[in-house]
């Protein structure tokens, strides 16, 4: 089969109203031009049936990846149909229609000069507009983070006035896939930080939504935050801040506790194992997630986590004494320099015993270190 000019690809998430026209609207707006379309459907709605009764129909080839387990969220996606596009030159696009299909042939005019390897479609750039947000506080948002994102990434991040878009065109023979870590829904961000890549621009208007619901949520702004965190920072990072929201849901159950009329010490004890326990599942899913495959099962890992922690916790408050009361150094600094020891303590231990690969053997255990170490350093900005 000859290979396209393009593949457009297409994560959907319960968005069955849109299909015939963004596939109509985007072999009308790429005519000439040898396309395939990718759906990666995520749905849990008749989104699936759709797209494969348009497919009989369509003008131009359109291919379904239906998902059962959606690893990695939209990012994720959008992973996937890279890896089958028939072609390197790749457009991706929500399925909502609030990327206008007809920009598609003004991104690949641009690549086509041969001076980029990435073409992001942007609200901010000269003679662009964000007027699809659904208000002004979706707006504000959007502004924000993308200046947050700017100031994080200044150098890998100077040509392009809209990271956080999802409509872009991109040559993925220059981007290792295999070294992307998808979470959450800014792919494009993810791309951006980890590859040295000549990026330009067109600008285009974000239209008003087709049908369905819209799926920003607080959790997604969650995901963006850890996302940030993890690409600028690295691991540590993302487990630090995980560790400040485990401190401040911790003082929060004591303070519940306490109010109850519970015992200051029953208080402290509860509040300590459900912060544990919550802090783990956080870092199952935002700090470790691509360690998993090669770690050992889910209960051990929860076994040594646990088991440290309250171990650790144990060797730390007669530390924190000692400091005190032998020393004499102020209660504040000596905790301090106890939580900071314990926080070191405590990811080193989480990297390099309670995720770490089974044991290989031979040639195997050399290619496992280099991952390992890989993913512990995962790069901010170079």
């Amino acid at each position: 089969m000859t290979q396209p000019d393009l593949t457009v690809i297409v994560p959907t998430f319960n968005e069955a109203p849109n299909v015939s026209e963004l596939v109509d609207r985007v072999s009308n707006a790429t005519q000439g031009l040898a396309i395939e379309i990718i759906f990666v459907d995520d749905s849990r709605d008749e989104t699936p049936r759709v797209i494969a009764a348009k497919a009989r129909s369509a003008t131009v080839p359109v291919r379904l990846i239906h998902r059962d387990a959606p690893v990695g969220g939209l990012s994720g996606a959008v992973l996937e149909g890279m890896k089958h596009a028939r072609s390197t030159v790749c457009v991706v696009m929500d399925g909502d229609l609030q990327h206008p299909p007809e920009v598609i042939r003004d991104l690949h005019r641009q690549f086509a000069g041969g001076t980029a390897d990435v073409v992001v479609a942007s609200r901010y750039a000269a003679g662009g507009s964000s007027d699809g947000l659904a208000n002004i506080v979706r707006d504000l948002v959007s502004r924000t983070t993308t200046l947050l994102t700017k100031a994080m990434f200044p150098l890998r991040l100077r040509d392009c006035t809209d990271p956080m878009t999802g409509f872009f065109l991109i040559d993925v023979s220059k981007v290792d896939l295999e070294r992307l870590a998808p979470r959450g829904f800014k792919i494009l961000l993810e791309i951006l930080a980890r590859t040295p890549l000549r990026v330009r621009e067109v600008s285009f208007t974000f239209a008003e939504r087709g049908g369905g619901e819209s799926k920003a949520s607080i959790r997604q702004g969650a995901h963006f935050l850890l996302q940030l965190t993890a690409l600028r920072f690295g691991k540590m990072s993302a487990f630090a801040l995980i560790g400040a929201i485990g401190a401040v849901v911790n003082l929060a159950i004591m303070f519940v506790l306490t109010q109850l009329g519970m015992g200051y010490i029953w208080a402290a004890v509860i509040a300590a194992e459900s912060t544990i326990i919550g802090n783990f599942l956080l870092q199952e899913r935002f700090v470790f997630r691509e360690m998993l495959d090669q770690a050992s099962n889910a209960w051990a890992r929860f076994a040594k986590s646990f088991t440290f922690n309250n171990a650790e916790a144990l060797v730390r408050i007669p530390l924190l004494a000692l400091l005190v009361e032998s020393w004499h150094i102020s209660s504040v600094l000596a905790a301090a320099m106890t939580l900071a020891l314990a926080f070191v303590a405590r990811f080193a231990f989480h990297a390099l015993v309670v995720y770490a690969p089974k044991r290989p053997r031979g040639a195997k255990a050399e290619r496992f270190l280099r991952e390992l170490d890989s993913e512990l350093s995962k790069p901010g900005e170079l």
